[in-house]
């Protein structure tokens, strides 16, 4: 009997494009399709040997002649919170982020608009349209969840923690639940707080909430050395990288 092609992933290779992250680099990615009832398995399995999710794609770098990208997960159990980090935990406790599954909507993609806009005006992103962000946000054959960030209100105390967020949208993540962990796929926030470190926020927020869950990473995509853009993955410590001999730790900071 002749198994499902979802048992047998077919991977294949992209043509050679300039790499977003180093000078004079070009990028090739290996990539599969994540579809059927073993996405979610193969999701996994892909994650842990450093692939990441698009879609319904899974992909990693595949590059002639650099291997700069480096999968890192943060160990939730053992995670160190520095004075700065305690920080913007603490001052982050006026947000609430409430779980739902991967549905968009107009205020999340007029969010989106907003960020890249101001953010990331000349990525690969920019042109995205309504129809673009909603592929991207629910064509998903995995366990995926959907966190919406809004202000706290205060004097709800009758409703349940996740429920007292009130207002508008101001920050969103799309989020992979792995067998051992969450993998952030995507987030983006409101561009005008500036004097809030939201994106450190949502993986503090995300560290919390595997520690709940009882997992033990959070997977944070590629490291670069030498690009500014992945920097602040550093912040996050102890951590494990994807090397040759597998997942290593770090030297602690």
């Amino acid at each position: 009997m002749t198994k499902p092609i979802t048992d047998n992933p077919q991977f294949y290779l992209t043509a050679p494009s300039p790499c977003p992250y180093l000078p004079d680099q070009e990028e090739r990615k290996v990539f599969t399709h994540l579809v059927g009832e073993r996405a979610t398995f193969l999701n996994d399995i892909l994650t842990h040997g450093g692939f990441r999710r698009s879609q319904n794609i899974a992909y990693r770098p595949a590059c002639d002649n650099c291997r700069a990208c480096t999968s890192v997960r943060v160990l939730v159990d053992d995670f160190d919170y520095t004075r700065s980090l305690r920080r913007i935990r603490n001052a982050g406790r006026i947000y609430v982020g409430k779980e739902g599954p991967p549905t968009p909507s107009t205020e999340q993609y007029e969010l989106f608009r907003r960020y890249l806009g101001t953010r990331h005006s000349d990525g690969g992103m920019a042109d995205m349209r309504l129809l673009d962000y909603a592929l991207m946000i629910e064509d998903t054959h995995v366990d995926t969840i959907l966190l919406e960030y809004r202000r706290r209100a205060e004097d709800r105390p009758d409703l349940p923690e996740e429920d007292r967020g009130d207002g508008p949208l101001v920050a969103a993540a799309l989020t992979d639940v792995l067998s051992d962990g969450l993998s952030m796929v995507y987030s983006f926030f409101e561009p005008e707080m500036s004097h809030f470190s939201f994106g450190t926020y949502l993986i503090l927020d995300h560290i919390e909430r595997a520690r709940k869950m009882g997992l033990p990473y959070v997977y944070l995509g590629y490291w670069v050395p030498g690009s500014k853009k992945m920097e602040y993955k550093t912040r996050f410590q102890p951590q494990e990288r994807l090397g040759p001999q597998g997942w290593m730790p770090t030297q602690r900071r």
